[in-house]
């Protein structure tokens, strides 16, 4: 899904014009980048946490020439999905699976027959 699929979703479910949602949408991500770039945590019960991460420097290999060059350490933006996300991926994923499973069982026992 693309942003403009998000909007068009979005509008449906809270009966805003396409052009309201979009500008909550902007706004909603506008104040978590702000927010994590501030290096506060912005957490959405039951969705997940944004928040920073530091990655320390290291040393890499330039692939083309294979010297080791120095990388520099960094912060970036981390996600952390929270509990009821992660079981709504898990509840939708083995559905599918099952799904899948027994169309696949289904067509042995047809094969077979």
């Amino acid at each position: 899904m693309n942003k403009a699929e998000l909007i068009d979703k979005v509008a449906q479910k809270t009966k805003l014009t396409k052009t309201q949602s979009e500008m909550l949408l902007d706004a909603a991500l506008e104040v978590i980048a702000k927010a994590v770039a501030k290096g506060e945590e912005v957490k959405l019960v039951g969705f997940g946490t944004f928040s920073m991460s530091a990655r320390q420097s290291r040393k890499g290999r330039n692939p083309k020439t294979g010297t080791q060059v120095h990388i520099p350490a960094t912060k970036v933006p981390k996600f952390k999905p929270g509990k009821d996300f992660r079981e709504m991926l898990v509840k939708k994923s083995s559905n599918a699976s099952f799904a899948a499973g027994a169309s696949a069982s289904q067509a042995a026992r047809a094969d077979s027959n």
